[in-house]
């Protein structure tokens, strides 16, 4: 049985690698797709949180089609501390959305959350945040904290709502305790 010709009859290429793993050629393409994603909208410290992790590419014939990255963060809650698999990174170039990629990119990174990490987070735009949604992850209804270099845990009440979670090896949260992330410079979340 053949596919009818408007159907294509592969799928474009998705690889999983580590930071480390990338040539700077492939890093230079990701931070290229990331800015032309957002708008411009797509800063040094951006590009810094999604690296040090594992990264899923998609490549159709035009080149990098999507990318988005998984990096390790810590966040504690009822008094543990968590590995957390923080996504970060993801975007699909315009002319490629509506055909799956960015679909194709949160699989392979849920599956990294999943089997990997005791909880999946990320912070989504208003934009992402139907993407998310639909794939299960669950927006964080808790207070959202850091603890911060100087002044020890503070309220995040700005990321409140922004902050989407996936259960993982931890199970299920409480979301009458609050999560504690760690810190970073730029945007904590």
């Amino acid at each position: 049985m053949s596919l009818p010709s408007s159907l294509p009859s592969s799928l474009p290429s998705l690889r999983i690698a580590h930071t480390a793993d990338l040539d700077p050629a492939d890093l230079r393409a990701a931070r290229a797709l990331l800015r032309e994603a957002f708008g411009g909208d797509f800063g040094d410290s951006d590009w810094e949180h999604g690296l040090g992790g594992l990264h899923a590419l998609v490549h159709d014939e035009a080149g990098l089609a999507a990318h988005g990255s998984v990096v390790m963060r810590r966040a504690r809650h009822r008094g543990r501390w968590l590995r957390v698999g923080y996504v970060e990174a993801v975007g699909v170039r315009p002319d490629a959305r509506r055909r799956g990629h960015g679909g194709r990119v949160m699989a392979a990174l849920e599956r990294i959350v999943e089997r990997g990490y005791d909880l999946g987070a990320l912070g989504a735009s208003d934009d992402g945040a139907r993407l998310y949604t639909v794939r299960g992850w669950q927006r964080w209804p808790g207070r959202i904290c850091a603890l911060s270099p100087d002044r020890g845990i503070v309220r995040l009440a700005a990321e409140e709502g922004d902050v989407f979670v996936r259960p993982a090896l931890a199970g299920a949260l409480d979301p009458a305790h609050e999560l504690v992330f760690d810190w970073r410079d730029g945007d904590v979340m």
